[in-house]
C-alpha cells in the first residue's frame, strides 16, 4: 500500500509537472514568417536555442498574411506577443483592442528595391516619371514607400502609373511581361531575382529610418507573462547580434526556415546587415524604440489612406520589458 501510494504521488507529481510545462509553452505570431526579411531573427532564435537559453519554451511561430490577420490571430488565439505592422497596430489600439507596443523591431524599409530590367531606359528616379510602376496592394507599405520616394524628388502620384499587382513575386512576372516598368521589391524576392534585374533606387540609400514592425503584447499577457515577453525579446536581441556577428550562418539557418537556396538567403542577410555600417540605423534592431522613425511610417501610410490619426505614444507604449540599455530611445 504504501509503494501504491508513493507511486501515485509521484504519478500526480509528473503529471502535474508535464501540465505546467505545457502551459508554459507558447506560440507567438509573426507577419510573414517565412516569406518576407522581417521575421528572419525568430528562425535563428529557433535554430540556436535563443528562446529556451532566455526561458521563453517557445514551441512554434505562426505566420500570417499582413498586419490584420496577425492581431486577429494574436486577440483570437489567446497568444501573447506578435510582430506586426505599425498603422495596423496602432489602429486596432485606437479601436479600443487590449494592445500594447513593447519592442521596435525593425528601423528602416532597407529591405525594399526598385528595380527594373536590364535593358529598361529608366537609370534614375527622377525618370520613374510617366512610367508603370507596381506595388503590392492598395494602402500597403509598398504603395505608401511609392508615394514616399516620389516626394523626396518633388513628384506626386499623378506624374506616375502605379499598379496594383498583388505580391512582389508577382511584381517580377509583371515586369517581365511588360505590365509594369518599374517592380518594388523587398528581399528575399529581391535577392532571389537580383541577376536579371538592374537596381534604380535602393530604399536604404533613398528614404530616412523608417519603423517597419514592431513586438506588440496584448494587455492580458502584460498582467500574466511577463517574464514570458521578457525573455522574447532577450532571445531576439540574440538572434539579431548573431545575425550581424555570423551572417553566413544565418543565411543557413534561414534557408531552411524559409525554404531558400543557401545562396539566396545569405545574400539577403548580408544586404540587410552590411548596410548598417553606413546607415544611421540598422535594418533589425534589437527593441529600442526610435519615435522619429515610427512618425515618419505614420506619415507614408496617411499617405494611402492606411491611417488617418495622431499616435500617441506615450500611451501605446510599454518600455518596461526591454533591458535596461534600450530603454532610452534613439
Amino acid at each position: 500500500m504504501a509503494r501504491i501510494r508513493r507511486s501515485l504521488i509521484f504519478g500526480a507529481a509528473f503529471i502535474s509537472l508535464a501540465f505546467a510545462s505545457a502551459a508554459q509553452a507558447e506560440q507567438i505570431v509573426v507577419s510573414n514568417y517565412g516569406i518576407a526579411a522581417n521575421g528572419m531573427p525568430y528562425a535563428i532564435a529557433m535554430e540556436k536555442g535563443f528562446f529556451k537559453e532566455e526561458g521563453a519554451d517557445v514551441t512554434g511561430i505562426l505566420s500570417s498574411n499582413g498586419g490584420g490577420t496577425t492581431i486577429r490571430n494574436l486577440l483570437g488565439g489567446n497568444l501573447d506577443y506578435g510582430e506586426v505592422d505599425l498603422a495596423g497596430t496602432v489602429t486596432a489600439i485606437e479601436q479600443g483592442n487590449d494592445l500594447h507596443i513593447i519592442s521596435d523591431n525593425v528601423l528602416t524599409v532597407g529591405e525594399f528595391v526598385w528595380a527594373v530590367k536590364p535593358d529598361s531606359p529608366i537609370k534614375s528616379l527622377a525618370e520613374f516619371k510617366g512610367h508603370k510602376i507596381g506595388y503590392t496592394n492598395p494602402r500597403s507599405t509598398s504603395q505608401a514607400l511609392n508615394v514616399l520616394l516620389l516626394q523626396t524628388i518633388g513628384l506626386t502620384q499623378a506624374d506616375v502609373n502605379t499598379i496594383k499587382v498583388g505580391g512582389f513575386g508577382e511584381q517580377v512576372v509583371a515586369l517581365d511581361i511588360g505590365a509594369i516598368e518599374v517592380a518594388t521589391l523587398a528581399d528575399p524576392v529581391w535577392s532571389k531575382n537580383s541577376a536579371k534585374l538592374r537596381t534604380v533606387v535602393r530604399g536604404a540609400d533613398a528614404l530616412p529610418p523608417l519603423c517597419n514592425v514592431i513586438g506588440v503584447a496584448t494587455g492580458k499577457a502584460i498582467a500574466e507573462h511577463g517574464d514570458f515577453l521578457r525573455a522574447v525579446l532577450r532571445a531576439r536581441r540574440k538572434a539579431v547580434e548573431f545575425m550581424y556577428a555570423h551572417p553566413d550562418e544565418a543565411g543557413d539557418i534561414i534557408a531552411k526556415a524559409y525554404d531558400l537556396d543557401p545562396t539566396i538567403a545569405r545574400q539577403a542577410v548580408h544586404n540587410l546587415t552590411t548596410m548598417a555600417a553606413g546607415a544611421t540605423r540598422p535594418y533589425w534592431g534589437t527593441g529600442r524604440f526610435d519615435i522619429k522613425g515610427m512618425d515618419g511610417m505614420i506619415a507614408a501610410q496617411r499617405s494611402v489612406g492606411a491611417y488617418s490619426g495622431s499616435p500617441n505614444w506615450e500611451k501605446m507604449i510599454d518600455r518596461s520589458f526591454l533591458a535596461d540599455d534600450l530603454k532610452k530611445d534613439y
